[in-house]
């Protein structure tokens, strides 16, 4: 179980505040990196995102735990991540639009996400109450373990045609 996750953002602080809000959780500061902010989603596994100003690199450091030190902001990234939440779907809608973000529902198979892309470029898949039951369905080991041995039979089966 991942427990929380950092991303980058222009206005970490609002940004937090956002992500708070869709979970149903609340934003607190974040000490160790002085303008940074956790959105914590007050559930019972510890869940929330930390949300660093933009160009921040983690860094090693020794046993005490990793450094901070500024870099460039970057833009897109591969980073992305899927959040369980008790709101629902026009209400994620509802707030990527008051914000001015890109918001899409999309079917990616066996599972639907609304894809909210934090200042249009961090993107989070937001999986509302019926949205997570189909997520949960598909990722138990069994149904995985199958739909990944089907696509490698279709991928070698594809490979011998060409």
């Amino acid at each position: 179980m991942i427990h929380h996750l950092s991303i980058a953002a222009h206005n970490p602080e609002h940004v937090a505040g956002v992500i708070a809000e869709i979970m149903g959780g609340t934003v607190v500061p974040f000490p160790p990196n002085p303008g940074s902010f956790f959105a914590l989603q007050m559930d019972e596994h510890g869940s929330g995102v930390e949300v660093h100003p933009a160009g921040l690199e983690l860094q090693p450091a020794n046993e005490v735990g990793a450094g901070f030190a500024k870099g460039e902001p970057h833009g897109f990234s591969a980073v992305h991540f899927a959040l369980s939440v008790a709101t629902d779907g026009d209400k994620v809608a509802e707030i990527a639009a008051r914000e001015g973000w890109r918001c899409y529902t999309c079917n990616r198979g066996p599972f639907h996400v609304i894809e909210v892309w934090l200042e249009n470029e961090t993107m989070v898949e937001v999986l509302p109450p019926e949205y997570a039951s189909e997520y949960l369905a598909f990722t138990r080991p069994d149904q995985v373990r199958a739909a990944m041995a089907a696509a490698a039979a279709n991928r070698d089966h594809a490979r011998q045609r060409h």
